[in-house]
């Protein structure tokens, strides 16, 4: 009803909420006896809250959150079995279940209470925080298989463009005094290398945008808001060497791409000397990376393709949720149990929905 309502909920970064749940629908692991299941998936579509602009707000997330796991435990007695123990969430906003988009409000809201014994499946990774709990599995953002396809160039396209980059530098609608969006990092990037004959960095998107990175060796992939953003999905996808920059960083499926291997991990406070470290990687690291990246696997890993493949996205959760297994006797409550406190939280998130 509400991707009837919004398609546009369909094609934005934070949609692997919607496909993940179309995925386990035809999905050979799905069971309908709930007695027989070790998960269970509660599809919730809070990015499914748009603005005008298509843009997901999850100020109105932790109530339709709320309102659908007190609709499951009133309904069936699974939920109440654990606490939640037992059931997994797609929680695929900029600070996952802390729903906000600005990490100072995040970190002041912390994870929604009521999700905290569940595991959270998120986009959103990074080392010591307050939204990245023990035990969450770390995804990719969804980027459109489909269209990415559609902009293949042959792959023996010589890579005439050093560094590439396109995106805000600057975000004055929500950060009017600078330096606080991306911690500076995109800033910098802008005020050191915008005349930098080695950079094609830029606002603009073109319409050759994937082509471009097509065409490129490095592909930069700063933090903006959260730390985590699609072009590392689409510089892996393009064989374009991702070079990542965001502190702590927890990136999607460690056990299946090698992200030391393949990536560039530049310091926020090193920006200023990109040009200095990207130029002085020898060219046999770099042709070592470009052929691991040329590795099917690894772009299969970062996608959520329609129909589902062997070992695509959708399949590394299922591994990450399996490795989870069994279930230690501590998720199952004692009579009289209890591990979440339903009243808990801001005021505004116990407004029904």
């Amino acid at each position: 009803m509400i991707v009837t309502k919004d398609p546009r909920c369909l094609s934005h970064m934070f949609a692997a909420e919607i496909f993940m749940h179309r995925f386990l629908f035809s999905s050979a692991v799905r069971t309908v006896n709930p007695e027989e299941a070790d998960w269970f998936y509660t599809p919730v579509y809070t990015t499914c809250d748009l603005t005008r602009a298509g843009l997901p707000l999850p100020f109105k997330s932790p109530r339709m959150m709320r309102s659908a796991i007190q609709f499951i435990s009133n309904k069936w007695p699974f939920w109440n079995r654990t606490d939640g123990g037992d059931h997994f969430f797609v929680v695929p906003h900029d600070f996952a279940a802390c729903f906000h988009y600005q990490e100072e409000n995040a970190i002041a809201r912390g994870i929604l209470p009521l999700l905290r014994h569940a595991t959270l499946v998120q986009t959103f990774g990074q080392k010591n925080h307050v939204c990245l709990k023990d035990g969450s599995i770390t995804i990719p953002p969804y980027a459109p298989p489909q269209k990415m396809q559609a902009h293949l160039i042959p792959p023996d396209t010589p890579r005439s463009i050093f560094v590439y980059f396109r995106g805000l530098f600057y975000d004055n609608g929500n950060d009017p005094e600078g330096g606080y969006y991306a911690r500076g990092a995109r800033a910098s990037l802008w005020e050191n290398f915008k005349n930098n004959p080695l950079f094609d960095i830029s606002t603009e998107h073109p319409a050759t945008y994937y082509e471009d990175m097509q065409r490129s060796v490095f592909c930069l992939c700063p933090l903006g808001w959260a730390p985590w953003s699609p072009r590392l999905v689409e510089a892996v996808v393009f064989g374009c060497i991702p070079v990542i920059i965001a502190d702590d960083i927890v990136l999607p499926f460690a056990d299946a791409i090698p992200w030391d291997e393949i990536g560039v991990f530049v310091d926020e406070e090193d920006v200023p000397k990109l040009d200095s470290i990207l130029t002085s990687i020898p060219i046999d690291d770099i042709l070592r990376k470009q052929r691991l990246l040329a590795n099917p696997s690894m772009k299969k890993a970062m996608l959520f393709p329609q129909p589902a493949q062997p070992r695509d996205a959708f399949h590394q959760i299922l591994n990450g949720l399996a490795r989870k297994l069994p279930h230690p006797e501590s998720v199952y409550l004692q009579p009289g149990e209890k591990h979440v406190n339903w009243t808990a939280g801001p005021v505004g998130d116990l407004k029904p929905w």
